[in-house]
């Protein structure tokens, strides 16, 4: 089946314009391609940690979130055409036990408000689904468009710190701060 058509596994979640399902194994070929572009990949950590091989790993690692978490990093496409576009989804951030979100996208769809529909979208399922009471996300220092994301969010900068291999912003929310921007209507 092409990534260009709905595929028949139930969406996480959906926006207005994207929808958010689970990976599964045979996204590999995609998410390789997702992530080859340097623009998208420099932020991820490069190539080294962007290829098939280190892919398939990360993809079975997805997969693995979803039955221990019930949630996980996903495709996500535009419902107006089920292109896939990038992924975006909650998991583990390594063995912190914070639970952080995260998202990329395909370098056409960067600053169209995407980046931060989806933020929002995995925020308030984390929040009102799961009952969390923080959510965490890092990122590139240099990452300065994904720092604009966290922020939008109501998302604060905490310190810079180790994540996947590299330097990272680190940020978080609490949710009775999200629910108070939610609230007020600038969440």
């Amino acid at each position: 089946m092409g990534h260009s058509q709905a595929v028949a596994v139930t969406n996480m979640i959906e926006t207005e314009r994207l929808f958010m399902r689970r990976f599964t194994p045979d996204d590999l070929p995609w998410l390789v391609a997702n992530r080859a572009p340097v623009a998208v990949n420099r932020y991820l950590g490069g190539i080294e940690r962007q290829n098939a091989e280190a892919l398939a790993v990360r993809l079975q690692f997805y997969i693995e979130c979803y039955e221990k978490f019930g949630v996980g990093m996903c495709a996500m496409g535009l419902k107006e055409t089920g292109e896939l576009i990038g992924s975006s989804g909650l998991q583990p951030l390594e063995d912190t036990g914070e639970i952080e979100v995260g998202y990329n996208l395909a370098e056409e769809y960067w600053g169209k408000g995407i980046g931060t529909e989806c933020a929002m979208a995995w925020l308030r399922y984390g929040f009102e689904t799961m009952g969390l009471e923080r959510i965490v996300a890092v990122a590139h220092p240099d990452n300065t468009g994904s720092w604009r994301i966290m922020e939008k969010c109501g998302m604060s900068y905490q310190r810079t710190e180790q994540h996947y291999g590299q330097d990272c912003v680190f940020y978080s929310v609490e949710r009775k701060v999200f629910e108070d921007l939610r609230r007020n209507g600038q969440a």
